[in-house]
């Protein structure tokens, strides 16, 4: 299958979170592919550098930064690590979360908060990092990554849902406020992506069957779909494009 080039995302810098594995992984690699300068943080250290390594090797302009992104402190020093080397983003993409299982009778404060700070906080504070900038530069995009599961009225995660739930408000909201600096804040809505981890733990022949009759396409979805309109919404492109949350998820119901 062929893809687009845009043009518009040569030598833009992009910050990544997550981009070791999964979606964010084929999100860094369309960045790359696109000719712009990455910089990625995760919290898989041998994971991020062997990428990165691999990706140099490719000739791209690319720069890992291991980060616990539950620790903002952190999170604020391995961007400052990215923009030394790479310059201030022009484009930010909040990816990383983890969907961990959990009963609802289960939770407790501690987990509540952990869960969190794995799945939202650190998205509003990689936004107020990198804001200023794109304020000084006039322009930018930021992308977000929420989830479907919470749209399904999934169960069985219900501090994981509603921390993507929140992360529609978050993008409205800052789109609003980032906006007249020409700044565009959008959601990407994930369905249910076959990435390793989903094959590996929960995508069992039953289950991926009952989905594909929830969707209308009958095709499982790869994690280059998500990336891809990533790579959609960081273009020209998308100049008009903000506020929004933009699906992709076979349809499903």
């Amino acid at each position: 299958m062929s893809f687009a080039i845009h043009p518009s995302l040569k030598e833009t810098v992009v910050f990544v979170t997550g981009g070791t594995s999964g979606i964010g992984e084929l999100i860094v690699r369309g960045f790359v592919e696109q000719g712009a300068r990455v910089g990625f943080v995760d919290i898989d250290e041998a994971g991020g550098r062997a990428l990165a390594d691999a990706l140099a090797g490719q000739g791209a302009t690319i720069r890992f930064e291991p980060c616990d992104l539950r620790d903002i402190g952190a999170l604020k020093q391995a961007f400052k690590a990215l923009e030394a080397s790479l310059g201030p983003a022009g484009v930010l993409v909040n990816n990383a979360a983890r969907d961990d299982r959990h009963p609802w009778d289960e939770v407790t404060p501690e987990y509540y908060d952990e869960r969190i700070a794995t799945n939202l906080r650190h998205m509003f504070f990689a936004t107020q990092a990198v804001a200023p900038g794109m304020i000084a530069a006039g322009k930018g995009s930021i992308v977000n990554i929420g989830s479907n599961s919470w749209w399904e009225a999934s169960g069985g995660m219900p501090v994981y849902t509603s921390a993507k739930a929140a992360v529609h408000g978050m993008t409205r909201s800052f789109a609003r406020d980032l906006g007249p600096h020409r700044i565009r804040v959008n959601t990407v809505v994930p369905g249910w992506i076959m990435t390793e981890r989903q094959k590996q733990l929960w995508a069992t022949p039953e289950k991926l069957e009952r989905h594909r009759q929830n969707q209308c396409l009958p095709d499982l979805i790869e994690p280059v779909y998500v990336a891809r309109m990533v790579l959609f919404l960081a273009s020209d492109d998308a100049a008009m494009c903000t506020a929004n949350n933009y699906m992709v998820e076979a349809g499903s119901i």
